[in-house]
This record gives C-alpha cells, structure tokens and sequence, in this order.
C-alpha cells in the first residue's frame, strides 16, 4: 500500500470494471485498457449506450437537487458511488444548502483510492466514505462513519443509482433496499435508477450479453419489478419512469428517444 493508504495493490487493471467502463464512456480518465475494450464493445452493440448513461447521470443531478430544493433533505446516504465525476453528489446538494452531509459506500478499491474528491465538503457541511458491499446493509449501516455523519433522526435520502441491475436474484436487490430504509425515519427519501430491457430489448440485450462475458452479469427489471423497489413509499410524481422524463430541465441531451434509455428512475417519500 502506498505511503498515502490508497490500496492501489488491490486494482484489477487486466479485466474491465462497471465503475471504470461508466467512467470511460462519460468521458472520464480513470479507466484502463480493458475498460476502454469493454466501453468500445458495448457501444457498437448500442450505439445509445453513451446517451443512456449521460442521461442516468443527469437523472441523479435532478433528483439530488429536487431532493434539497423541493424536499428539503440535507442528509443523504449514497450507495454505489462510483467514480468521482463532478459534479458529485454533494456538491450539488450542498450548492443548495452548504450544511447537507452526505456519506458515500462503495466496495470498488479504485473508488476509495479517489474519494479524495468526495470528501472536499463545503466547510459548513460534511461528507465521509464507507468501503462496503452493497449486498451486506449491516457493513453499511453499522459504520461509525455514517453515524458519526448523519442523524437518523432526521430524514436521510437514500440514493441508489445505476447499481441494482448488477444484483441477481439470489442477491435480493429489493430486501437490500428495504434493509438500508428501515432505520431511516419518516419523511426520509429512496431516489433510485433501475436497468431495464424493455425499450429496446435486443440492443440492450447485447450489452448485457458483453457485461456478463466479463464477469458481469445483469438483471434487468420490467416496471413491475422496479415498483417491487417502492412499496409502502410514497412516489413522487410522476412516479416510475425513464430516467430522462422524470422533471426534466431541459439542461439535459435533446433529442433523447425512449429506446435510447435502459434505466427507470423514481423518488420516493417514506410515509
């Protein structure tokens, strides 16, 4: 380990990574050669995979900031951050009101190596990472650093984007979420991007089919499944929808066709 404590001995740079591959095709510069293949691959399977992905970003850019502006949350849990790619989740909360605090989980060496950037709070506010698996809410919840960060008891939004669709079946995607929700109090927020295959289901199938040859594999949902993800929540309007149709701002890409999106988004309210 390096003197600085970035486990940089534990980065996989043979084979491609979902984290890396995202931050390629948005343009990103922490990625290697595998994850460069990977992107190029999938991208000439669906030429709309950059859309997409642009579009589930901006999805998080709205939700977060109608979730500070219109909700008034100034706590957020943010689970599968990702890379840094500014901007990140609490500089856009905290653009809104400096004193939001915001814990970020990812299990992925390379994200702690750079969370660096996701720990540059606005002085007034607060941010801290937890190195954690998604699939063991206990790691999550049970770490000082978030206790230490957030007060649960007041409402804390709990953010889940773009990561459910790398969960299978046996992985229980939807006791997961419950599981993260259930010390969270009322008027506490589920903001959520959901992969699905439904509007464009042999183009996104093949990208699937690229994930799963290394390493990867996927499940997609159908709406059915991504309202499993709600239930007993209050959905704001307009409830479950492409990620690109939900409060659009019109800051987004134009021209965005439904069967450029494999992602539903919603934000729910915690009765």
């Amino acid at each position: 380990m390096p003197d600085d404590g970035w486990p940089a001995d534990r980065i996989d740079t043979e084979n491609a990574h979902s984290a890396r591959i995202y931050d390629y095709i948005l343009g990103g510069k922490d990625y290697y050669p595998a994850d460069r293949e990977a992107g190029d691959a999938m991208s000439r399977e669906w030429p709309a995979l950059p859309v997409h992905m642009r579009a589930n970003r901006d999805f998080m850019n709205r939700a977060v900031r109608w979730l500070a502006e219109e909700a008034g949350v100034r706590q957020f849990l943010d689970i599968g951050t990702g890379i840094p790619t500014s901007p990140n989740l609490h500089e856009i909360a905290q653009a809104v009101a400096p004193g939001s605090r915001v814990v970020y989980a990812d299990n992925d060496p390379i994200v702690l190596t750079l969370s660096q950037g996701l720990l540059a709070s606005a002085p007034e506010g607060r941010t801290s990472y937890i190195e954690a698996d998604f699939r063991d809410p206990s790691a999550i919840l049970d770490a000082p650093e978030l206790r230490e960060t957030l007060d649960l008891s007041r409402p804390v939004a709990l953010t889940v984007i773009a990561i459910v669709h790398f969960m299978l079946d046996e992985d229980d995607a939807v006791g997961v979420v419950r599981r993260l929700l259930e010390p969270l109090p009322s008027g506490s927020y589920l903001a959520m991007s959901i992969g699905t295959a439904e509007f464009a289901p042999e183009e996104v199938g093949r990208v699937a089919r690229e994930y799963a040859a290394r390493n990867m594999p996927m499940r997609l949902r159908t709406l059915d499944e991504a309202h499993a993800f709600f239930e007993g929540l209050e959905l704001v309007e307009p409830g479950i929808v492409q990620v690109h149709k939900w409060h659009p701002d019109g800051t987004g890409e134009k021209g965005i066709r439904d069967e450029d999106i494999a992602m539903y988004g919603a934000v729910a309210r915690k009765p």
